[in-house]
């Protein structure tokens, strides 16, 4: 499989979850403190929106790349 056709597949799938799952979250650290024995954190949830046009985008290059490829061969 051609490097092209890989990278054409890979932004259809993300194109389709993205498509699918419209946003995702993830845990990060802000702050840490130690006080002798004492441990604390603070831990900050953020959610990230993925645009429909960002999805679609994916799924449109990905797809073009596909059927250039198999043009060529």
């Amino acid at each position: 499989m051609s490097g092209t056709k890989l990278a054409a597949l890979v932004l259809i799938v993300a194109g389709a979850l993205a498509l699918t799952y419209r946003t995702f979250t993830y845990t990060k650290e802000t702050h840490t403190a130690k006080l002798g024995a004492l441990e604390l954190s603070v831990k900050d949830r953020e959610t990230v929106d993925i645009p429909l046009w960002a999805g679609v985008g994916a799924v449109v290059v990905g797809a073009g790349l596909l059927l250039t490829s198999r043009r060529r061969a």
